[in-house]
């Protein structure tokens, strides 16, 4: 590694949120790779090339690069991205005793042709995902992440896990999100992860329990991934209600150890009123009058009657929501539809000297810890960008485990 610094690739890279969160710290992205399927303009793409330029960034879908040939993905020392929670099921036909891997659109699967078939495959991984993912399907709880690892294992692997709500560890955002780092089993830190204490390694010694400290715990589950990916697409946790997989886990050699942990934070902390803009927001943010009974309705608890489209009468009700949003407090989620006028329940609204407003976009890109309109670029709406920032993540989350992940492997050499 040149000058010891970490040669990352970025799938499903969206507007750089990974990028910027390990560019802080001694790593160097050789290739990136941002496609929408849903539409023509490649807005995403477009802003991350503004920002670091066109120069090894791959605008196309990332299952026709594997497909055409894998070594078109340079070679890497760490493989990163948030990919997309969908259907991992794997399927066998007939003609081919040995299954298909993955459903064709399934984006798990490109990544796991680079880790399957690139001649030099990367060491580590550092991927992000929705903490659902744990317990999806609905009908079978938690198969789709035993798909996963089961895949990542068969390909030496190891993999810890933990589902991180940033706003616990003092940042802007409630926003939970579960993050995977891998480690091949020619690394050090894989052979020094099988010797180890698990219960020690999720709590005090892993990547992420120094990057995030948890409250010590002291109780672990065992889990065995038995079968090939089609045995476990069919048969894993069936009939029961809960997945067995917790917030915080690890895989190494076919054995899965996972425990619930709670996080130990006791500094500063960043809150809605710290990002907002001063003086400087324009009209158009601000709620009509004509609208205010609107945004109450949305925002209020509610218990009616309602009828669907065929003539069933129904009974809704919801809670309340806090409105206008607490500054005192991290925000909310930030949500893809968090931007336009239009009255919404899941909208942030802020009490200002000036009135009842909207968040703009450079206080959701504050909200992610991006840089002050890192969005911003012609033809690229307000709407647009409230969007990228609902889709993206915490960039001071990217950036922590980065640390730690960069010191565990320069211990290595």
């Amino acid at each position: 590694m040149g000058e010891n610094k970490i040669k990352v690739v970025e799938l499903f890279a969206g507007v750089g949120g990974f990028r910027l969160g390990l560019e802080k710290s001694n790593y160097e992205v050789v290739w990136s790779n941002q496609w929408e399927p849903s539409t023509k303009m490649q807005h995403a793409s477009l802003v991350y090339e503004n920002k670091f330029g066109k120069k090894n960034h791959s605008n196309e879908d990332i299952n026709e690069v594997v497909t055409r040939n894998v070594e078109e993905v340079p070679d890497h020392d760490l493989l990163v991205g948030g990919f997309p929670c969908q259907d991992y099921s794997v399927a066998t036909t007939l003609h081919n005793s040995k299954g298909l891997i993955g459903k064709k659109g399934v984006l798990w699967w490109s990544i796991h042709e680079i880790l399957a078939n690139k001649k030099n495959k990367p060491k580590y991984l550092f991927l992000e995902n929705v903490d659902r993912l744990l317990k999806s399907p609905a009908t079978q709880r938690g198969r789709d992440f035993a798909v996963m690892l089961q895949s990542l294992n068969m390909l030496g692997y190891a993999v810890e896990w933990r589902v991180i709500n940033a706003a616990e560890y003092g940042m802007p955002q409630r926003r939970r999100r579960v993050f995977f780092i891998g480690y091949h089993k020619s690394t050090p830190i894989y052979k020094r992860l099988l010797k180890s204490n698990k219960l020690n390694w999720l709590s005090e010694e892993g990547t992420i329990a120094n990057a995030f400290p948890v409250q010590t715990t002291n109780s672990i589950h065992e889990i065995k991934l038995e079968g090939d990916l089609v045995e476990i697409t069919d048969n894993f946790n069936k009939g029961k209600k809960l997945s067995p997989f917790l917030n915080t886990g690890l895989l190494i050699n076919g054995k899965v150890y996972t425990t619930k942990t709670e996080p130990n934070y006791k500094g500063e902390k960043t809150v809605l009123k710290d990002v907002l803009q001063n003086g400087e927001v324009p009209e158009e943010f601000f709620i009509d009058e004509k609208d205010i009974k609107k945004w109450e309705y949305l925002k209020g608890s509610k218990k009616e009657k309602r009828t669907t489209k065929d003539g069933f009468e129904y009974n809704y009700s919801e809670g309340g929501m806090i409105y206008p949003d607490a500054l005192d407090n991290a925000s909310r989620t930030i949500i893809t539809g968090e931007g336009g006028k239009s009255p919404s329940r899941f909208k942030h609204v802020v009490e200002t000297d000036r009135g009842l407003r909207r968040l703009t976009p450079v206080e959701l890109e504050r909200l992610n810890m991006f840089p002050d309109n890192h969005t911003e670029f012609k033809g690229i709406s307000d709407t647009k960008r409230a969007f990228f920032m609902g889709n993206a993540l915490v960039v001071g989350v990217i950036e922590k485990i980065g640390v730690e992940l960069y010191k565990n492997i320069l211990n290595e050499h």
